[in-house]
């Protein structure tokens, strides 16, 4: 029967009637977006950002004992230089932007806005950076101390590691059939 049409569906009658135009070899091709990452670029940057952030900590240590006479990580017979806990922390940022280096580049070849994850994640553990020296005892000066040369730590990863990120970096697109 030429007008029956109760076993069709709408997309069965419109191809018989010809109205849905055939893939030709001159349609678009489709389009895919990936991201190429140059390791060693990106990781040099990071070996950058974790010299600078262990200077930042040791300069930032030498400021406060030096300049403003706030005996922070070490008690003030020990002078500008400080013990043990001076290496530490210099030690614990460049340890945090290699670790930042490792994230960014996790977070380039794996998410969608790979930037926007590394600032709220290296944002956020700045904050808790910053936060974490009011929780213990000692002098509210130390404590203010401590929590700027956290804040400069971190903003300087968060930074440096972003830039590195974005330069050895490029959104490709592909064309495939």
């Amino acid at each position: 029967m030429n007008g029956d049409y109760r076993n069709q569906g709408p997309d069965d009658y419109a191809r018989q009637r010809g109205q849905y135009p055939q893939r030709s070899q001159y349609s678009q091709p489709m389009e895919e977006e990936r991201t190429v990452v140059n390791a060693g670029r990106l990781w040099a940057g990071g070996m950058a950002a974790a010299v600078v952030a262990g200077l930042v900590a040791l300069v930032g240590l030498l400021v406060a004992r030096a300049v403003f006479q706030i005996p922070v990580l070490s008690a003030k017979k020990y002078g500008a230089f400080g013990d043990s806990n001076t290496v530490t922390l210099v030690v614990l940022a460049v340890a945090a932007a290699l670790l930042a280096t490792g994230l960014a580049h996790l977070l380039l070849i794996s998410t969608p806005s790979p930037q926007s994850y590394f600032g709220w994640i290296v944002g956020l553990l700045t904050v808790a950076a910053v936060v974490a020296p009011f929780v213990s005892t000692g002098t509210l000066p130390v404590k203010l101390a401590q929590a700027v040369i956290h804040l400069v730590i971190g903003l300087a990863i968060g930074g440096l590691v972003s830039n590195a990120a974005s330069a050895a970096s490029r959104t490709m697109i592909s064309r495939g059939r």
